[in-house]
């Protein structure tokens, strides 16, 4: 008997392509005539953000009755692999508004919270943030400096998170700290804190390489005092949450990878038709075609690990390992691709007239964000010897 457990990977549904059309013309309409202006300022477009909230686009995997999309992760890594074809930065505002904030107030709020908070994520009328790192705690986040001290139904908290996509700009931020004792896995825990709250404040905005048109800031806490209500999940579960939250997330990371990928690809393919040297096409030199060659194979095999793992975790698989994998290979891949698609311009590709300048600069952040590359490793080497 045929073994169907792959079909949906090799067979798109109906429903996939009108997303991806739907995600496509988005970015065509709302992000392509604004990217290299955003860029340059490093200008978050909250505007745009509200417009793929009322497309659906923030509240992907959210059911219907919370005002969400109610669509799974192939759906999912469809809408972030089409908005980053054109900008990755409002990709990865949207990966993480969706994967980290919204998903974690899902997957572990109770009922009242759940009504409480997500049809406003899932519209885009609010913009969601998320803080695990801080400064001296990257990769090491159970060594956390931020604390939560329970003071009656009440919860104060002190400290500084940072690197925080949306930290400025998100009106709801999931928030994990430090109520044990540092490097304990259940002394933390996650909270919800709302914009406008005493003690909430934004601290530095990062002036980055790539990614510039989405936020990256700190998140200080200064004596925050927030109601127990408020408190996701049980006490001291918050790292064990994270973990979890981390592992869908890092399929989004694939995803935006993978976007990249082909948007440089496809970038390289359009310039080196279109570019004449010694009386013929670039396109007809084999060190080009071959570059062009191991680019599609590549991506190729991104999307495809990409395909697994939401298979996977549509079926409710644990996706710790292939999540992994598939954030691991489609985000060095990206950062390959992009590099070759700036070699394939010349000169070219290292002015801001052509668009691979900037795929260049925004891959980077896919090896790093949301797990290194290194950290992908030991994830998936613990799993295969485990």
């Amino acid at each position: 008997m045929m073994d169907t457990s792959n079909t949906m990977m090799m067979h798109p549904t109906e429903s996939l392509g009108m997303v991806a059309e739907a995600a496509k013309a988005y970015a065509e309409k709302h992000l392509k005539p604004h990217v290299m202006e955003w860029d340059e300022h490093q200008y978050f477009p909250v505007e745009a953000m509200r417009e793929a909230g009322a497309m659906g686009f923030l509240g992907v995997l959210i059911p219907e009755e919370y005002g969400g999309a109610g669509l799974g992760y192939h759906e999912y890594v469809k809408i972030i692999e089409e908005i980053s074809i054109v900008d990755p930065s409002v990709g990865l505002s949207v990966a993480a508004h969706n994967s980290l904030c919204t998903n974690h107030i899902y997957l572990f709020g109770n009922e009242s919270q759940r009504c409480k908070w997500l049809p406003k994520l899932a519209t885009g009328e609010h913009i969601g943030a998320w803080g695990l790192t801080e400064h001296n705690t990257g990769s090491d986040a159970k060594g956390m400096s931020t604390t939560a001290k329970r003071d009656g139904e009440d919860w104060i908290l002190n400290g500084t998170k940072n690197f925080i996509t949306h930290g400025k700009s998100g009106d709801i931020a999931v928030v994990i700290a430090r109520n044990g004792e540092k490097g304990d896995n259940h002394g933390m825990t996650a909270f919800v804190v709302e914009r406008g709250t005493p003690g909430f404040s934004a601290g530095k905005k990062e002036n980055k390489l790539g990614m510039r048109a989405s936020e990256t800031a700190e998140m200080v806490f200064d004596n925050c005092r927030i109601p127990d209500e408020n408190r996701l999940g049980e006490v001291g579960e918050g790292f064990i949450q994270s973990m979890k939250i981390l592992d869908g997330g890092r399929i989004s990371i694939g995803a935006l990878s993978l976007g990249i990928a082909k948007g440089a690809y496809q970038a390289s393919v359009k310039y080196a038709k279109e570019r004449e040297q010694f009386g013929q096409s670039i396109s007809k030199f084999q060190a080009i075609a071959f570059k062009l060659a191991d680019m599609a194979t590549e991506i190729e095999a991104s999307e495809l690990l990409l395909q697994k793992a939401s298979t996977d975790k549509m079926a409710g698989k644990n996706v710790t390992k292939i999540g992994a994998m598939a954030k691991m290979y489609a985000s060095e891949t990206c950062v390959k691709i992009a590099n070759e698609a700036v070699q394939i311009h010349g000169g070219y590709g290292f002015t801001k007239d052509y668009p691979v300048e900037k795929f260049y600069r925004d891959a980077k952040l896919c090896t790093i964000g949301e797990g290194t590359t290194e950290i992908q490793k030991l994830v998936i080497s613990r799993a295969l010897l485990k």
